[in-house]
């Protein structure tokens, strides 16, 4: 196809400040891969305006017209979107398609990341997170302590996209660029593997408050929970199955979200649904409109009324309800739940401890796994405070942390 494999993904920067830039997808298909890139481009803290799908089963080619801050890390971004891209040859000779069997990601070796500070400086928890997400380092859990002469203690488990963190030059990319963002306040600096008993450790207790349970984990449609995101245009999703005489027409409208179309193609991608055709922009009102052609994995409509219905169902409760924020008492102190669904392949959402500590000062944090309803979700428990009393009303806190998460500042 004189597809070479540099040429698969191609991005064309924005010439000017309001401008998209514009990335090219030209590669051998599989099911999900848009899920896998726009999961990508959401972890870049881009943000995606339009988009076209078009495929013939074998071969794909995808367009996203992305906006964000113009120093991105564009061969970066196009490097981290080649690697999920199915093989092509170098020499475009041959083609090696997507083989099933290639798309379980091994779990990723835990790494310890100790420093001492001299004291908390404003804002340390979001610094050191926004240089982890800059070096491509998953944050797993953190605890941050302070110790009677006023030094602090911080420790962070990280895995490594690049899978490097065991080498002496990764670990000293990581350790300066944190001494550069902390100066002076910083004392010492380590990496070290974790050893796979706290690996199974970071999975956490499989315990959370039944009360919570019941309420921010439900798969019940959001118009029966009080407590859904407050939003100006209601989620719509209609099926059509007489556009098309091979393909089931879904079309969706709602209110713009940060990682929207990433809700949309992970959800898409657990049903094991693929994508033949697919349109989506969002208008200068802020509402976001897709139209995708469809079809099973078997390559025929969805024509049973059942699995109609629940689709549909999933896909509006995934967009009224892509992460679910509450606010709650631990003992004396407030605590700021977040949580959002895994993908079936165990990834979680891009960003969202990045966005915590952006929206708040955090003292404690917990992130763990579990299992609920038969579904994974990723849970971020944050201390607000030691009993002192905390600074903003709940609703407010509640209000920042939405806000932030979902991209509507």
């Amino acid at each position: 196809m004189g597809i070479l494999y540099e040429d698969a993904v191609l991005i064309k920067e924005a010439e000017k400040a309001g401008d998209y830039t514009v990335i090219t997808v030209n590669c051998p298909d599989k099911t999900g891969l848009g899920c896998d890139l726009c999961r990508i481009i959401l972890l870049f803290g881009l943000s995606i305006a339009r988009g076209d799908i078009s495929t013939d089963g074998k071969w794909c080619y995808l367009v996203f017209w992305v906006v964000g801050k113009p120093t991105r890390r564009w061969d970066l971004l196009k490097n981290r979107l080649l690697e999920v891209c199915p093989i092509c040859s170098p020499a475009a000779s041959e083609i090696y398609y997507y083989r099933p069997e290639f798309q379980q990601p091994k779990s990723p070796d835990v790494f310890l990341l100790k420093f001492w500070c001299y004291y908390d400086p404003k804002g340390l928890l979001h610094d050191v997170t926004k240089v982890l997400c800059e070096l491509e380092l998953t944050v797993k859990r953190v605890k941050v302590s302070t110790a009677p002469d006023g030094r602090v203690l911080d420790l962070f488990f990280v895995t490594d996209s690049r899978e490097l963190l065991h080498t002496k030059e990764r670990q000293e990319e990581a350790t300066g660029r944190l001494k550069a963002v902390l100066g002076d306040a910083m004392i010492s600096c380590d990496i070290e593997p974790a050893g796979p008993e706290v690996a199974t450790c970071l999975q956490g207790s499989s315990f959370l408050p039944s009360a919570i349970k019941e309420d921010i984990f439900s798969l019940e449609l959001p118009s029966k929970h009080p407590n859904s995101f407050r939003t100006s245009t209601p989620v719509s999703v209609t099926v059509d199955n007489c556009l098309s005489p091979s393909h089931t027409h879904v079309q969706i409208f709602c209110q713009d979200h940060k990682g929207l179309i990433y809700d949309v193609m992970r959800t898409l991608k657990d049903y094991n649904i693929q994508i033949s055709y697919g349109r989506f922009f969002k208008n200068p009102k802020g509402n976001c409109e897709l139209d995708l052609f469809i079809m099973q994995v078997d390559g025929k409509k969805i024509v049973d009324p059942e699995k109609q219905n629940a689709l549909c169902s999933r896909l509006r409760m995934e967009l009224d309800r892509p992460l679910r924020v509450d606010v709650l008492s631990r003992g004396p102190d407030t605590e700021l739940l977040v949580a959002n669904p895994v993908e079936l392949s165990g990834r979680g959402r891009p960003l969202v401890f990045h966005d915590i500590t952006l929206a708040l000062k955090t003292l404690d944090v917990e992130i763990a796994r579990h299992m609920i309803h038969d579904r994974e979700w990723e849970v971020y428990r944050i201390l607000l405070d030691d009993g002192d009393g905390c600074p903003l009303p709940r609703n407010e806190i509640e209000e920042c942390a939405t806000k932030k998460l979902m991209g509507w500042e």
